[in-house]
């Protein structure tokens, strides 16, 4: 049986990890989400968005290997944090939805811009051949990083969407879209 090498496998459950989670999403999370009112929705989102401080291992030694470039260690773990800070502040301010959007707003941007950058830094540094030096923290982007981007596209989606039901609810007055249930 042939040896696969690191950078293959690393591809292999990259590409797998965005196909399963791509399959959730479309089939259960975004149908769920769409019956949502608005701002439940990106509640939701901004939940599971406010657990990316767990990013901040990769500044953890023992969790990851020496040889992890900080490059790539530092920028990931301080973009997380910074996007688990915003979701979390959305959370608190949920009544008051004007800070609320923009605290939306604000964690997809930052969140999105941190998970594009990254990637771009580990192609960059050439981190697929030596991703066994993630250690434990290998799992984050093979399991968590294509929940979270796909979650910022799906909470893009539901923001470009036309109000309906949800800004009836909201106190607006919009024309109810097509594809509404």
């Amino acid at each position: 049986m042939p040896i696969i090498a690191p950078v293959n496998i690393f591809r292999i459950h990259l590409a797998l990890g965005y196909l399963a989670w791509g399959l959730c999403v479309w089939t259960y999370v975004l149908p769920w989400l769409r019956k949502l009112e608005r701002a439940q929705a990106q509640r939701a989102i901004a939940t599971l968005h406010s657990f990316r401080f767990f990013g901040l291992v990769f500044l953890l030694p023992g969790f990851v290997m020496p040889g992890l470039p900080q490059a790539f260690a530092a920028p990931a773990a301080w973009g997380d944090l910074a996007t688990a800070v915003l979701a979390i502040l959305a959370l608190l301010t949920f009544g008051i939805r004007p800070v609320f959007w923009v605290l939306v707003v604000a964690f997809n941007l930052v969140g999105a811009a941190d998970l594009i950058l990254d990637t771009a830094h580990a192609v960059l540094l050439d981190l697929p051949p030596i991703a066994g030096r993630m250690g434990a923290a290998y799992a984050i982007p093979i399991l968590y990083v294509p929940l979270l981007m796909l979650t910022h596209l799906a909470a893009v989606v539901l923001m470009a969407r036309p109000g309906g039901r949800a800004a009836a609810i909201e106190g607006r007055s919009m024309p109810t879209p097509v594809f509404a249930d």
